[in-house]
């Protein structure tokens, strides 16, 4: 049901593509619009990974540097049926992760230090087990083609705007003024939707592969709770889909505008996959409100968040 509803909403957002490009230009900026869209997607098929581990400065991870967190990740690898993806670190305290690579064979896992440094083994095995339902489930591509596509969208209903057509355009000018505020509106909606609801497919699939939801629901409320921000995050929100916790200041919630589903009601479903699985359902702490931060990581009247660890601040490993 998941993966049927994903493809309808990328159906409706190709629909919609094509819109556009007919209020533009007509049936030729129709065919224009959908030849930009496919090549835009294969340059993000073939380069988007090592752009978005670049964005978010993120080093290749040695297999004999982190002897644990390595073996672990191919135990994990081993359940979900998958080629061992490459592992990333990323120098930052906010505790957060994401899937990246156009498929199984090509994938990457990339973690901050900040997650490895507050999870245990065993919420940490929920998060990776977590990343490699995406990878598993070819999610990296599904949400590089819709931020590709949405981001096409908004380009071509920008550009008809701008220096767009002749008179003659199938809706006119007022036309084209309302494609260019309502579409690309339209094709954010409908990306944070297909977000919103592979996530909620990756928990449930990450769940069974580390082969308890707990670890999972433990790890989210943690993260949640530990209000630090990603400064890459912040600088590239576009990417901010890609992580299994939002990354940005704002928590998400499961709004239309939103690329995360809400902390609350993705602990609920994974309680309810745990009593399904016959695993133990325990009580969590209570997920805390979001305080007040700054686009500079202060709280206001506080040092910046996370510098009162700093001179006791462990290695990533212990």
């Amino acid at each position: 049901m998941s993966t049927f509803k994903t493809m309808l909403l990328l159906a409706a957002m190709t629909a919609l593509l094509m819109v556009v490009g007919y209020v533009i230009g007509g049936q030729q900026g129709t065919i224009l619009a959908l030849a930009f869209a496919g090549v835009t997607n294969l340059l993000a098929w073939w380069k988007s990974d090592r752009m978005v581990l670049k964005m978010h400065k993120a080093r290749s991870l040695g297999p004999d540097e982190a002897p644990e967190l390595m073996h672990l990740i191919r135990q994990l690898a081993r359940n979900a049926d998958i080629p061992v993806p490459a592992v990333y670190l990323i120098d930052k305290e906010q505790p957060n992760a994401f899937a990246t690579g156009r498929n199984p064979e090509n994938a990457a896992i990339a973690m901050t230090t900040g997650i490895i440094r507050l999870l245990d083994t065993e919420e940490l095995a929920g998060v990776i087990a977590h990343e490699m339902a995406h990878i598993k489930s070819r999610d990296t591509l599904i949400m590089t083609v819709s931020a590709t596509v949405a981001g096409a969208i908004s380009m071509i209903a920008q550009f008809g705007l701008f220096f767009g057509g002749s008179r003659d355009r199938p809706m006119g000018a007022l036309g084209t003024i309302l494609m260019a505020i309502l579409a690309p509106m339209a094709a954010m909606v409908i990306q944070m939707t297909i977000s919103r609801t592979r996530e909620y497919a990756a928990d449930r699939t990450g769940a069974e592969i580390c082969r308890n939801p707990m670890w999972l629901a433990r790890a989210l409320v943690k993260i949640s709770n530990s209000n630090t921000m990603l400064v890459t995050a912040e600088r590239f929100p576009t990417t901010a889909h890609l992580f299994i916790h939002n990354p940005l200041i704002v928590r998400g919630t499961d709004s239309l505008f939103s690329t995360h589903p809400d902390i609350g009601n993705r602990v609920a479903e994974l309680q309810e996959l745990a009593r399904e699985m016959g695993q133990k359902v325990i009580t969590l702490p209570k997920i805390m409100p979001m305080p007040h931060l700054s686009p500079w990581g202060r709280r206001r009247g506080q040092q910046e968040v996370g510098s009162a660890q700093r001179g006791s601040r462990r290695s990533p490993w212990g």
